[in-house]
């Protein structure tokens, strides 16, 4: 996982808009965006341009060596969200 998303997220999307790769979930069209709290990065297919956090108005995207201490719950978070 190069990236992490936080609970600071604002879901407007515009990290989504931003990745090359599309590994920014869920989005706008996808069943799960009105339920979910946040955005997450799938850790499989971030190729860690830092794309997502040069755009993030919320300062809620972290690479994942410099996720602040309160918020490493998100480390798991994010892992989560792809595991299934």
């Amino acid at each position: 996982m190069a990236y992490v998303i936080t609970s600071a997220c604002i879901k407007d999307s515009l990290c989504v808009d931003a990745c090359p790769t599309d590994c920014i979930h869920p989005k706008q069209d996808e069943p799960k965006f009105a339920e979910a709290t946040q955005m997450y990065v799938d850790p499989e297919n971030c190729i860690d341009c830092g794309a997502c956090v040069a755009v993030c108005t919320s300062n809620s995207i972290f690479p994942l060596d410099e996720v602040p201490a309160e918020m490493t719950d998100a480390v798991a978070k994010n892992a989560a969200f792809y595991a299934n």
